[in-house]
């Protein structure tokens, strides 16, 4: 069916009620969308039903411990499965002191390898630079291990560990006998291990902030640095916040690499040198040989505390994260720069 159009006697089809643009009939298009709408649905209702399993597996698995220490599990110091007396404030410690080790390290040197990667080097070394970071992202955690163990381990006790522990014995952090296997040499693992991701995170993201931002800024007469700490840092906040966030939840979990260069010690130490354990490496340990109910139950306890740790640091995160929002929509671009009236009256 036609009709004219009123400027003349060109016949204008008139569009069938029954079809989109594409020709589809509304029919096929309205249960294309509702399929397409329920496998969306399904796809994130089974990540929300994951990790609900998980910690519902792991609650489930470890309420005798519960049952048995109650909250006085996370502040107790002593492990002993022959006594059956267990406390998980070792392995909480030693899972945060190394992670803290690991992410000071990391993202120091991954922000600024992306900062040279971005800002500074050229074509060619850009390319191998970006090669070596994504070789030493894909390298297993077992490798990483065995180099603390036959090179860094070594290095690090005749080198830094004994001088500094004859020279500042005194001092806390320096005290104790050097056996090798430590805090110290756990924390370089995991630095060595999760700069890549830090190191690539932080690449994308400042490639990600407009070339107009670092244009005007050098239009100000800024320098490369001043342009770096006043608009590019600024800008990739949130983003360098994800990156860390990503590293702190890889350093937090990895088991091999860290059991490797421990020591496997169940104590509490603020010594960098002193041997010490964490909450995964403990598991992969002593779960295979664990034979009582109570022993289990307890390493369980200490896989829940870990889920929950990763969730509270991810909902922190996202806290910091939506509060550096929206003090970055507050702040006008290139607060530090002279305003117009006071660069003339200068």
């Amino acid at each position: 069916m036609t009709k004219r159009s009123s400027a003349g006697s060109a016949p204008v089809a008139r569009r069938s009620s029954g079809s989109d643009p594409g020709g589809a009939p509304a029919a096929l298009r309205s249960r294309g969308d509702r399929a397409f709408r329920l496998a969306t649905m399904l796809a994130a209702a089974a990540v929300l039903a994951a990790a609900a399993a998980i910690a519902f597996v792991l609650l489930r698995a470890s309420a005798p411990a519960i049952s048995r220490f109650g909250p006085a599990f996370l502040v107790r110091a002593d492990w002993d499965p022959i006594r059956l007396s267990f406390g998980a404030l070792p392995f909480v410690w030693g899972t945060l002191y190394t992670t803290a080790i690991a992410t000071v390290l990391a993202v120091a040197a991954g922000v600024m390898t992306a900062l040279y990667l971005t800002e500074v080097a050229g074509g060619g070394t850009r390319a191998v630079l970006g090669f070596t970071i994504e070789f030493l992202a894909a390298i297993p955690s077992v490798i990483f291990g065995l180099w603390g163990l036959y090179v860094l381990i070594p290095w690090l006790r005749d080198h830094v560990a004994v001088p500094l522990s004859m020279r500042a014995g005194d001092f806390p952090l320096l005290a104790g006998p050097v056996y090798g296997p430590g805090m110290l040499a756990a924390g370089l693992v995991l630095a060595v291990m999760i700069v890549p991701t830090v190191a690539a995170v932080s690449r994308e993201v400042f490639a990600s902030v407009p070339e107009t931002l670092r244009d005007a800024a050098y239009a100000l007469g800024v320098t490369r640095w001043e342009m770096v700490r006043t608009v590019l840092l600024p800008a990739a906040k949130g983003g360098l916040l994800g990156a860390v966030v990503l590293a702190v939840g890889r350093a937090m979990g990895e088991t091999m690499a860290v059991t490797m260069v421990i020591g496997n010690a169940a104590a509490v130490s603020v010594s960098l040198f002193a041997p010490g354990n964490t909450m995964s490496s403990v598991i992969a340990n002593q779960f295979a040989e664990a034979t009582e109910r109570l022993h289990q139950a307890a390493l369980m306890e200490i896989g829940l505390l870990l889920f929950l740790t990763t969730l509270l640091v991810n909902l922190g995160a996202r806290w910091l994260a939506a509060r550096t929002a929206a003090r970055a929509m507050m702040v006008p671009p290139f607060a530090g720069a002279p305003e117009e009236g006071q660069a003339d009256a200068a």
